[in-house]
């Protein structure tokens, strides 16, 4: 029995909350390097610090994912975890910028504290929206959902990235005083804990799941299988035994999600410092560190900008030529702009590099997922949503552990070069999808 033909409404009420979590990630960011600076961490010491989100995502949205797999309450099945997480996130926000005065005679170590319990409840969150499109939708809607959603998280990049700038509009100091956060940043962690809240609180009020029966039904589980749906009538599949099972197209996009992923990592970790004493406006005069920073962050609101649009037109031009096809040519966009950003210094013409990583970013977000869902059971879907995180945990881990040794040693402290390598590794994404295959489904 097919599941029923959402409307666009609907479709958009089941992401609508992963605007607000996205604001919040973009937040993060945007500013944790130019945080933990101005706390006193050095530039080689960044990466660690970025540990916290790969490694609570590592742990966590495999746990979520099982858990909610077999989780039934009033509110849903994904719902829960979804709303929980989102109360969790907007209080971290809140705290994150205080934490100089949290812990005054250690605020890099609280720093770090608020930013592993911000990750871990940014992932409790995410996590459940991937597999809330999957149990939702018919095999015929799920592409749109994923583009619906990529939509959506690009459009809370964009508010999140560029909220600090819309402070200084209203007068709001962006100095960078050493010591603290500055004022632009606080404020805007406030608003997007606040947006996040409120966001969630749609998706959870404005969508029904299907019921256990109502979900067995239309996935064809049998009584055993129904368990997953049921939280705990049937037999439940262990950790090991999906891993065992895992679908082999898994694999293969996990090769491409490591590259690609390690690529955003790098410009996450190094934009600031790359850039900071570089870039110029356009008098040619370079730009204080307070103007710096103000400057990653539209940078980093203009790329969802390009994906925003492309998302709109992504499951069409997907269905003529092919998902592996957009997702390659969508990954070559960014390593274009990666290379870019290695010999453009304007800070406006900085913008024209962040077009072709706004076009992969799309594609990182759509096209994994719309291809992974068509392989994996309904029954195990939160569990596998959470195993595939792996595939962008991984890749952020070794680059966090290595990060500082690379820009230390082979690139003598010149933090640029990292954005190159960057540059390296999305081409080596894009190469990759090659090997992805299509299976039945795919």
């Amino acid at each position: 029995m097919k599941k029923p033909r959402l409307s666009f409404w609907q479709i958009w009420n089941l992401s609508f909350g992963f605007l607000g979590v996205q604001i919040g990630y973009s937040l993060q960011n945007s500013n944790t390097s130019s945080i933990f600076e101005s706390l006193g961490a050095e530039v080689s010491h960044l990466s660690y610090f970025w540990l916290a989100a790969p490694l609570a995502g590592m742990v966590i949205q495999p746990i979520v994912g099982m858990f909610s797999d077999g989780t039934w309450t009033r509110f849903g099945r994904r719902i829960p975890y979804i709303l929980g997480g989102a109360i969790i996130s907007t209080i971290a926000l809140l705290l994150m910028p205080n934490c100089p005065v949290l812990l005054a005679f250690a605020p890099l170590a609280m720093g770090a504290f608020i930013l592993l319990f911000m990750d871990l409840s940014f992932n409790v969150t995410m996590q459940p929206f991937r597999a809330l499109v999957a149990d939702m939708l018919d095999d015929s809607q799920k592409t749109q959902g994923y583009v619906v959603q990529t939509f959506l998280i690009n459009l809370g990049a964009v508010v999140g990235a560029f909220l600090p700038l819309v402070m200084t509009w209203f007068g709001v100091s962006d100095e960078a005083v050493p010591g603290q956060v500055s004022k632009h940043i606080a404020y805007s962690y406030y608003a997007g804990g606040i947006v996040l809240l409120l966001t969630v609180l749609v998706t959870a009020f404005r969508t029904r799941e299907y019921p256990p029966e109502e979900f067995a039904e239309y996935n064809g589980l049998t009584n055993e299988g129904q368990g997953a749906a049921t939280g705990g009538s049937g037999k439940k599949t262990g950790f090991m035994a999906l891993m065992r099972n895992m679908p082999k197209v898994m694999l293969q996009l996990g090769v491409t999600q490591f590259f690609s992923w390690a690529a955003l990592f790098l410009m996450w970790t190094y934009l600031k410092p790359a850039i900071t004493g570089v870039v110029t406006d356009s008098a040619g005069a370079v730009l204080s560190d307070g103007a710096t920073q103000t400057w990653v962050g539209v940078l980093n609101g203009i790329y969802p900008v390009p994906a925003c649009l492309v998302s709109i037109f992504l499951s069409r031009i997907a269905a003529r030529y092919g998902n592996k096809t957009v997702y390659a040519a969508c990954l070559l966009c960014g390593a274009l702009g990666f290379s870019g950003l290695l010999v453009i210094h304007n800070q406006y013409l900085m913008m024209l590099p962040m077009v072709g990583i706004g076009i992969a970013w799309a594609g990182i977000l759509a096209m994994p997922y719309s291809i992974l869902s068509r392989d994996v059971q309904a029954a195990n879907m939160g569990a596998y949503m959470g195993i595939f995180n792996f595939t962008i945990t991984i890749p952020q881990i070794v680059i966090g552990l290595t990060g500082g040794l690379i820009v230390k040693h082979l690139f003598g402290s010149d933090a640029l070069m990292m954005l190159g390598l960057a540059g390296v590794f999305m081409l080596l994404a894009a190469i990759s999808v090659a090997f992805v295959g299509r299976g039945s489904k795919v």
